[in-house]
Order: C-alpha cells, then sequence, then structure tokens
C-alpha cells in the first residue's frame, strides 16, 4: 500500500544540511579573499591564476552536502533509499555543475573585464 520507512534519515538530513552550510561559508570567506587580492595582482606584469582551484574543495563540499540532504529529503517523504538517492544525485549534481561553470565564467569576465562591469544598478 504506502511505503512509511520505519527510522527517515532524519540525521543525515541535518548532517547534509550542516555539511553544505559550512562548505558555503568557506566558500563566500574564500571568495571574498580572492576578490581582494585581485587588485594588488593586477598591478604586476605576471598573469593571474586562476581562483577556481582555491574554490574546488568548498564547492565539492556544497555538491555533496546538497546531495545528502535531497536525498535524505526524498527518503523522508516516503521513496525507497534507492530510489530516492537515484533521484537527488543526479539533480544536484547536474545543477552543482551548472553553477560551477557559471562561476568560472563569471570570474573570467570579472578578470577581463574588470569589477565595475557586474554594477547593474548603474545602467539604464
Amino acid at each position: 500500500m504506502y511505503y512509511f520507512p520505519l527510522q527517515p534519515p532524519y540525521f543525515l538530513l541535518l548532517v547534509g544540511f550542516l555539511t553544505a552550510l559550512t562548505s558555503g561559508l568557506a566558500l563566500s570567506g574564500t571568495l571574498k579573499v580572492i576578490m581582494q587580492q585581485w587588485p594588488s595582482e593586477r598591478t604586476e606584469n605576471t598573469k593571474p591564476r586562476s581562483p577556481l582551484k582555491q574554490l574546488f574543495v568548498p564547492f565539492i563540499g556544497i555538491t555533496g552536502g546538497t546531495c545528502l540532504f535531497l536525498s535524505s529529503g526524498l527518503a523522508i517523504f516516503g521513496l525507497p533509499n534507492s530510489l530516492a538517492l537515484g533521484v537527488g544525485l543526479p539533480i544536484s549534481l547536474f545543477t552543482c555543475l551548472l553553477v560551477w561553470l557559471q562561476l568560472g565564467s563569471m570570474m573570467t569576465f570579472i578578470e577581463r573585464e574588470g569589477m565595475q562591469s557586474l554594477d547593474l544598478d548603474s545602467m539604464p
């Protein structure tokens, strides 16, 4: 009839949420440090190195936490564990891949055009 899990994975839901949250805070802090260092690197004639390498580990934490959170949430709402993981894993990986590609293109755009190019309030 209906599938009710005997022990819903509330703990895994909490672990996934906290993993994604703490990794997001680490990513935010790393991004702020990178943005503060860019003006000093621009004065030198050396080509700036790609900052995406520094952001990879926190972003993997966000991806793993999101996958765990989504899969656990689906299992709590009644999907079997294998189906919840089969749905949650591709959705979270695909979404995080798209966000990673967007982040990389925005970092390249800022590096090329400068931070003022993102100021949408001053556009007519």
